[in-house]
């Protein structure tokens, strides 16, 4: 048996609620279920969708973060160019 069998994956919920609270709501809910059920799914002896959900969660949550960026960075671009075409 693999050693790494042994251990439970981490299980992202801390990123997933940072995701939640400051990012983006929708991705991060989903992250926060994705990490929940990690240890449930590690408890039955499902290793593998254990392993899945903990990834899924730390994807949701990356995604949730990198799309707030764009949104900050394209919100930005935008009063900057409504400031700068008032001033013409």
């Amino acid at each position: 048996m693999d050693e790494q069998k042994n251990v439970c994956p981490d299980t992202n919920l801390v990123w997933a609620i940072l995701c939640t609270v400051l990012c983006c709501l929708p991705l991060g809910i989903v992250a926060i279920v994705k990490s929940t059920s990690v240890e449930k799914l590690w408890n039955q002896g499902r290793y593998d969708e254990a392993q899945k959900a903990a990834n899924d969660a730390k994807k949701f949550s990356i995604w949730g973060a990198v799309l707030s960026l764009i949104f900050i960075v394209l919100y930005f671009i935008i009063v900057f160019v409504a400031a700068f075409a008032v001033n013409m």
